[in-house]
């Protein structure tokens, strides 16, 4: 709810809350449209955790997908029909905090952003831009066009650090138990693994998309930099 008012990206159409948070001074944003209720309205209208407030918003706003790569050094990460919304909300939070443009995700089959997801991105998914693409390996083919080089992270991959990432890059990750598709194998530039060193073999998309996308900063600092070749 906070991040909703401090991204001013749509507006919370009611709020409901319980008598005591109903108190807190930063409400007075949404005086006007604030219910005083109790918690167990608010047990039966979600099945998130709501700490006694919940707010009804206006649409998400998704923007159009040309515009994440707009900058010269855009970074959008893409999944490729990941369908857990706590995935998708891990996601957009990482965005947020490695700065990246923006979160591409698939129109179908793939989890679309809900209160879920708000809730498991701590809010970041009102502050990061998210574009719905009809078909992910149609806009990888767009994003090189664009001038993006697009990099597939899988345990098959070349070691992550071998790569230059400068520039418009895009960071795939396959959806849960499935991985990508053949037709998104086939649109990416560059397939990338990330080094392990334990006993489990892979990482979940969320943790994954953590480590690939700090790693992507940390390079762009300047501390390595390596090849790039296209076939």
């Amino acid at each position: 709810m906070r991040e909703l008012l401090r991204a001013g990206r749509r507006r919370p159409l009611e709020v409901l809350a319980t008598p005591r948070r109903a108190e807190e001074e930063w409400l007075d944003l949404v005086r006007d449209r604030l219910r005083v209720v109790e918690r167990s309205l608010l047990d039966e209208l979600t099945e998130i955790e709501h700490q006694g407030i919940v707010a009804f918003a206006e649409p998400y706003p998704y923007v159009d997908s040309e515009e994440l790569l707009a900058a010269e050094d855009a970074l959008v990460i893409a999944l490729d029909q990941v369908q857990d919304p706590r995935n998708l909300g891990a996601v957009c939070r990482v965005a947020d905090a490695v700065g990246a443009s923006g979160v591409v995700i698939c129109k179908r089959r793939a989890a679309a952003v809900t209160s879920v997801v708000c809730r498991a991105s701590a809010g970041a998914v009102e502050h990061v831009r998210v574009a719905r693409v009809g078909s992910l390996p149609q806009w990888l083919e767009w994003a090189r066009a664009a001038g993006a080089w697009s990099y597939l992270a899988d345990a098959t991959g070349e070691p992550w650090h071998r790569f230059d990432y400068r520039g418009r890059a895009v960071l795939v990750f396959g959806s849960e138990g499935a991985g990508s598709r053949k037709t998104v194998r086939r649109a990416v530039d560059a397939t990338v693994a990330l080094e392990q060193a334990g006993a489990v073999s892979s990482l979940n998309v969320a943790t994954a998309c953590a480590a690939l996308a700090y790693g992507v900063r940390w390079q762009r600092c300047g501390l390595i930099g390596q090849r790039r070749e296209r076939s």
